[in-house]
């Protein structure tokens, strides 16, 4: 077990004479909100202008995209360095792989069932000579099939620089944990320049992606935009039953981590999804987890967990427990199986069972990943047509929104499961980041802002309480928090 250091004292506001609370239209939440009404209605009712808006909710995500690798690289080191013990990490490691096996298998088996009682497919009749190879092909063309093997040696970069060129996130994992290693086995005393300038460099990304959220709301509205005007609002009439299942697995599934994180974390899942609603909904507007990847880091790491156990977790997770896709995989399966007037016995269900659990892994950021496990999965049963996977092309972005929140919420759950179980978990500053109480170098920021109005008195008292504190580990929703924990 590694202890955790106790926090520092939280300094509370200084008395301004006003409530501290931002006014709703500053609200980044309201902000997103508001962009996201405003692109479905775009979207329905002028889907030409809708379709052509892509670029706005694309160049958002490459924008975080431009900061991903190196914020993963310099949290994981500096974590590593801070926690001083190399087999702390592999602990770590290990323990994050043990849970996103058991999530993945029980999100398949648990999508295996709801396919087997709803028979989303059950009647289509889809006649096999009728269908297309085409469509599937180009939407599959750049993302070619991997076996095991494969899989796992791409996770070694053949260079470091490569992998940061092309946003590798597993690739950069990698060199990162040994990156780290090396600083603790040299010696943190001997790095002490070299964690230092990564310290400050950590600091200068997280003002970065404070700049970048500026404009998250611009993003959201250009993404939701494209989708409802490019697929309609019509489409869903047409999977219907695929899409009630598909969410309405998602819902108990959602309701089984509330109870997870409760019983294990003690964390009330309810007070984080609202301490992070910004992340949560801006995920959901660009359908895209790695839209909030820096940001939901910083609220795990404010909410108590151990910065070495987030950036090893948090990263992992986003190719190893997509717990969103393996439902929809394992309903998608069926609902393809039924629609060709098939039923799967229990011995093809394990069988696609144990080959969703290898295609399932390393789908973020792949494109047409989805298809080709499905792909991959159909072949390998030979029951009906590859190009039968066609079929859900024009439901698969109607799943982004159950994909993307079950997704993103496992993840999180998966952090605080195994921060406890490392014993890097801090529940005192979980509940204090969930009670929106504002670390030393917040209180100084608001001073700065409030200087014109009540003098430099303010900010000179909250500057002296910030150099005697730390800040701790909580924050409030859109604090940055020093890289030092």
């Amino acid at each position: 077990m590694i202890p955790v250091p106790a926090p520092s004292k939280v300094p509370q506001p200084v008395e301004t004479g006003t409530t501290g609370r931002k006014p709703l239209y500053k609200s980044l939440f309201a902000q997103i909100l508001v962009a996201v009404v405003a692109g479905i209605l775009i979207g329905h009712f002028w889907p030409d202008l809708g379709s052509g808006l892509r670029p706005l909710g694309d160049g958002f995500i490459q924008l975080i995209k431009m900061i991903i690798a190196p914020l993963i690289f310099l949290v994981i080191v500096t974590g590593i360095a801070a926690v001083g013990d190399v087999k702390a990490v592999g602990r770590v490691g290990v323990k994050a792989l043990i849970y996103f096996t058991a999530a993945t298998l029980f999100a398949l088996v648990f999508g295996l069932v709801v396919g087997n009682i709803v028979q989303p497919g059950a009647g289509l009749n889809i006649d096999p000579a009728s269908l297309s190879q085409d469509a599937l092909n180009a939407k599959t063309a750049t993302a070619p099939p991997k076996d095991a093997g494969q899989f796992l040696l791409g996770i070694i970069p053949t260079s470091v620089v490569g992998a940061f060129a092309s946003n590798t996130l597993l690739q950069v994992l990698c060199f990162s944990v040994f990156f780290g290693a090396a600083i603790v086995v040299v010696g943190r005393e001997r790095c002490l320049p070299v964690v230092t300038l990564l310290e400050t460099v950590l600091e200068l990304f997280f003002k970065i992606m404070t700049w970048v959220m500026r404009v998250a709301p611009i993003g959201a509205f250009g993404a939701m935009a494209f989708i409802i005007g490019q697929y309609g609002l019509g489409s869903l009439s047409t999977y219907a039953l695929l899409i009630a299942a598909c969410y309405g697995a998602a819902i108990v599934f959602i309701g089984l981590l509330f109870i997870v994180a409760w019983v294990y974390p003690r964390v009330p899942l309810w007070q984080f999804i609202k301490y992070s609603r910004e992340e949560f909904l801006l995920a959901l507007g660009t359908a895209s987890t790695e839209s909030v990847l820096p940001r939901i880091m910083t609220k795990l790491t404010n909410a108590g967990c151990s910065r070495a156990t987030t950036g090893l977790v948090v990263p992992t997770g986003y190719s190893f427990n997509l717990d969103g896709a393996a439902l929809y995989l394992s309903i998608s399966l069926l609902f393809l199986a039924q629609a060709f007037g098939h039923q799967l016995d229990l011995g093809q269900q394990l069988v696609a069972l144990g080959i969703l659990m290898l295609t399932s892994k390393g789908m973020a950021g792949v494109p047409g990943s989805a298809f080709l496990a499905l792909s991959a999965t159909a072949g390998a049963l030979g029951i009906f047509p590859v190009a039968g996977v066609a079929l859900l092309l024009g439901a698969d972005r109607l799943m982004d929104s159950m994909r993307v929140s079950v997704n993103l919420l496992g993840n999180c759950v998966a952090t605080f499961v195994v921060a406890k179980w490392e014993g890097q978990f801090d529940r005192e500053a979980m509940l204090r980041a969930f009670r929106g109480e504002l670390p030393a170098e917040e209180l100084a920021a608001d001073a700065a802002e409030l200087e014109p109005a009540v003098g430099s008195s303010v900010t000179h008292a909250v500057t002296e309480n910030a150099e005697t504190h730390d800040g701790g580990p909580s924050a409030a929703p859109d604090s940055v928090p020093v890289p030092a924990r």
